[in-house]
């Protein structure tokens, strides 16, 4: 993020769970988009936001899919300016295995 908007957040945390890959992060926003959205200018920030993050979207997706060792279905981004949060999701592709355990495990119970 630093790369491509000047800062990183202060804070971050990732969520992991079977299939989502979910990364929160907190004070994102440079000085000078602090300054845009008190001015009233909020929305010129989050349209540069998300400029940011479709440009940035192939490197965090090949980051997660080299780190994960799976592939990214879909990615999913957004920004909160009052907190200052911002949320990068990436879906994953089932894996074949546990999809085949899950399929078992419905027609047993079924």
């Amino acid at each position: 993020m630093r790369e491509y908007t000047g800062r990183g957040p202060t804070k971050s945390r990732t969520y992991i769970d079977e299939n989502l890959i979910t990364v929160v992060l907190q004070d994102t926003l440079t000085m000078g988009e602090r300054s845009l959205v008190r001015d009233g200018e909020a929305d010129l920030v989050l349209t540069s936001r998300r400029a940011f993050q479709r440009t940035m979207s192939s490197q965090l997706i090949a980051a997660v899919e080299e780190h994960s060792g799976r592939k990214v279905l879909a990615f999913l981004s957004d920004n909160h300016l009052d907190p200052d949060v911002a949320v990068e999701c990436f879906v994953l592709v089932p894996r074949a295995d546990r999809e085949a355990d899950s399929d078992e495990s419905d027609a047993t119970q079924a």
